[in-house]
């Protein structure tokens, strides 16, 4: 059963839920590095296996589809299973684990690090630290303990760590410093400025950019982003959630990734077709190798 998504925003607004028009085909195939396929925005949602026909369709040809707790990210190995184009992320997230006890905590994370064996799973995540939902020490203590076993799952069985930050810079860094870092480290939504990005690059992080990056008050996260090697650079949604503009608060969806691509090249100066193909590569290095493409009608 999938999860349905809020009709209103944090601030209690009642939303705009009308799906946004199909965005001109990019030129290359690039890969959506973080989608939460189970979670449907509105009536009209999409089903996953039409979300991932119509990105095939505007050259998105690739999926990493992000469970959040336990049941999300056996829902997330299932998927990879049927969709040959998707790949599986498997964590607890730090606001799911700070509303646990360690005992649950423990279950928890045994069975996320039996789901991280299955090779469908590319990465571990999301997982990370999380002070704006989170604020009273007992759960950011549980977050920390959390996060330290998904990095020991990441090193173990040789995956991706995929972080989730928000209003968490410094505790994400002590942790990281901490426990050290795995080989291979994704920043999903990168939400910091261009100091913020050296720090996470010097710890061989790959930064993922999503639909935030279009927003007018994202001056700091551009920053950010042009001071990021084109090699480190990743492209994801995140959705249904961060619609890009000009869309932003609709529902979100893995075939509106051509906005956030096109902001990328505009903000590097460079070819767009340039930019997608470092995406498509630097998804392959991230996740650990290539896997099958959506036989779809995108470029390429």
């Amino acid at each position: 059963m999938r999860e349905q998504r809020a009709a209103t925003t944090e601030q209690g607004q009642r939303r705009n839920l009308d799906r946004p028009a199909v965005p001109e085909p990019l030129p290359y195939p690039v890969v959506d590095s973080h989608c939460h396929l189970d979670v449907a925005d509105g009536k009209t949602a999409l089903a996953p296996d039409e979300a991932i026909e119509l990105a095939a369709s505007v050259g998105v040809r690739r999926i990493v589809q992000v469970g959040c707790d336990v049941a999300g990210s056996r829902w997330a190995v299932e998927a990879a299973g049927r969709f040959p184009n998707v790949v599986a992320a498997v964590a607890i997230h730090p606001n799911d684990a700070a509303r646990m006890t360690t005992v649950e905590l423990a279950a928890g994370i045994g069975e996320i690090a039996r789901l991280a064996a299955d090779p469908q799973v590319r990465a571990v995540g999301e997982t990370g630290m999380d002070t704006f939902r989170t604020r009273d020490e007992d759960g950011l203590a549980i977050q920390r303990e959390a996060f330290a076993a998904h990095i020991a799952l990441a090193k173990q069985h040789r995956k991706a760590l995929m972080i989730h930050d928000r209003d968490a810079h410094q505790p994400i860094l002590d942790v990281l410093d901490a426990e050290g870092p795995p080989e291979r480290i994704v920043m999903h939504c990168f939400s910091g400025d261009a100091s913020f990005a050296k720090e996470c690059l010097d710890r061989g992080g790959f930064l993922s950019f999503a639909g935030t990056i279009t927003f007018k008050n994202a001056g700091p996260l551009r920053e950010a982003l042009a001071i990021t090697p084109l090699d480190r650079i990743l492209v994801e949604t995140d959705a249904p959630y961060l619609t890009p503009e000009p869309y932003r608060g609709r529902p979100n969806a893995s075939y509106l990734i051509p906005h956030t691509a096109r902001t990328i090249a505009d903000v590097l100066g460079r070819d767009l077709e340039e930019v997608c193909r470092a995406l498509s590569g630097n998804a392959d290095t991230a996740f650990g190798g290539g896997w099958p493409e959506h036989p779809g009608n995108a470029a390429g």
